[in-house]
């Protein structure tokens, strides 16, 4: 029910989900992520069967109708099985084996309760066909056993949220073709962090390396609430066409006193500097194109430069890689 990043690979998909079969895929070609383990679809079918509770889901979706003319609304059918999910105690051999690997990753990174991240990693999630980008829940900053238990519980909550039924939906998806395996990854001390992408998305043009990243957790530029800054790096030679500094005025960082992940201001004297160095994005933009190279066609990453761990070669870690589907408003359709 458990499977750790280093023994998953993009064939696991169906098991690990998209994000953790893809982690696990770039650990497998030599790239840096950060340690962590899936907790598998089998883990997800366990609880909803072992607790009884998958009735339940089924009577509530069942009500909706695939046919989207159901008596009941996707919101409503959230709120009906959202606190069922949340409310169901864990059976005991699951938490057994959460445990175990919590406890086994927080020795590895040398910590008593490592924080992490808890990650939806959906089996149609980061599909080449199909963006579930923003459909599924992510929790930062989370530390303890309990805590984990219950961000995990909610992940699987997110899997019938609203937007995601509604999504779905729209895609024909039927909803017991969708299932859900969660991530629990060591949480990066971010100093910057953002997206690259191998194509220009809004050009389609896939001579140039597109670069964005502000100050903090990226959870700023992957929302949207934070304006990044913007490198261009041409693929063939790596210089810089573009360089676009951004007043970043705010950074989501990690409050220390709650633990909880929390916006606040950036000091003047930094809110002009630029979030990567020259070296860093050229290296960044060398491994975006590794990366492409390893899959067969354009990627969107995300990524992260590790506040303790910047100055070495291990600063730039990368915490997803997932197809881009769209480019120049036009469908991805072809492998580079």
């Amino acid at each position: 029910m458990i499977r750790s990043f280093q023994n998953c690979c993009k064939n696991d998909v169906l098991l690990v989900g998209g994000k953790c079969a893809s982690l696990g895929e770039m650990i497998g070609a030599g790239k840096n992520v950060p340690p962590g383990f899936a907790v598998t679809v089998n883990a997800y079918k366990h609880f909803v069967k072992e607790t009884g509770i998958d009735t339940k889901i089924l009577q509530a979706i069942n009500e909706i109708g695939l046919d989207k003319n159901g008596d009941i609304s996707f919101q409503e059918a959230t709120e009906i099985i959202g606190p069922i999910v949340q409310s169901t105690p864990m059976p005991q051999d699951l938490v057994a084996c959460i445990q175990l690997a919590y406890e086994d990753l927080s020795s590895l990174c040398g910590k008593v309760d490592v924080l992490v991240a808890v990650r939806s990693s959906a089996t149609m999630e980061d599909a080449a066909d199909a963006s579930y980008a923003g459909q599924h829940e992510t929790y930062l900053n989370i530390s303890g056993l309990e805590d984990v238990l219950e961000r995990i519980k909610e992940c699987w909550a997110s899997l019938f949220s609203a937007p995601a039924l509604h999504y779905r939906s729209s895609k024909d998806v039927a909803y017991d073709d969708a299932l859900m395996a969660v991530g629990v990854q060591k949480m990066v001390n971010s100093r910057s962090a953002g997206v690259a992408f191998t194509v220009d998305p809004v050009t389609g043009d896939h001579s140039k390396i597109i670069i964005e990243g502000a100050w903090g957790l990226g959870e700023g530029v992957v929302s949207g609430y934070v304006t990044p800054d913007h490198f261009a790096v041409k693929r063939d030679s790596f210089e810089i066409l573009e360089n676009w500094i951004s007043p970043k005025t705010i950074e989501y960082v990690r409050d220390p006193i709650t633990g909880s992940t929390i916006t606040r201001a950036v000091e003047e004297s930094r809110q002009g500097l630029p979030s990567l160095s020259k070296e860093e994005i050229i290296k960044l933009a060398k491994t975006a194109i590794s990366i492409e190279q390893h899959y067969g066609r354009p990627q969107d990453i995300e990524w992260s430069i590790d506040a303790d761990l910047a100055s070495s070669d291990d600063g730039l870690l990368i915490l997803q890689s997932r197809p881009v589907t769209i480019w120049g408003g036009v469908k991805a359709v072809n492998a580079c």
